[in-house]
């Protein structure tokens, strides 16, 4: 019944910006922790940004000052404002939810969405 939908990726210059969109149904992005991952095929994935559900916010350094993570409750919908790209921002950005449980921890993914960033 999970499932995460994206939005708002695609083609941009760099110094550009674009907003993605994760939009949930089944599980609650507010008592959750949210975030999102960018990884190349056959690379290790990276963490770009998580919030959790008391609202603290974290980012891989290389976003530190250009990327902004937020959510919004009534929409059950977090955003990964993304300023001042680069091209080696360049990837497919992946939603991402964790359920903690007493019995077990569980993990939803989106479908991805391209960002690409020329230059």
């Amino acid at each position: 019944q999970v499932q995460l939908v994206e939005s708002g990726g695609g083609l941009v210059q760099a110094g550009g910006s674009l907003r993605l969109s994760c939009a949930a149904s089944g599980i609650i992005f507010s008592i959750n922790t949210g975030g999102w991952y960018r990884q190349a095929p056959g690379k290790q994935h990276e963490l770009v940004a998580a919030i959790t559900s008391g609202g603290i916010t974290v980012y891989t350094e290389s976003v530190k000052g250009r990327f902004t993570i937020s959510r919004d409750n009534a929409k059950n919908t977090i955003y990964l404002q993304m300023n001042s790209l680069k091209p080696e921002d360049t990837n497919v950005y992946y939603c991402h939810v964790r359920r903690v449980s007493p019995s077990n921890d569980y993990d939803y993914w989106g479908q991805g969405t391209q960002v690409t960033v020329s230059s």
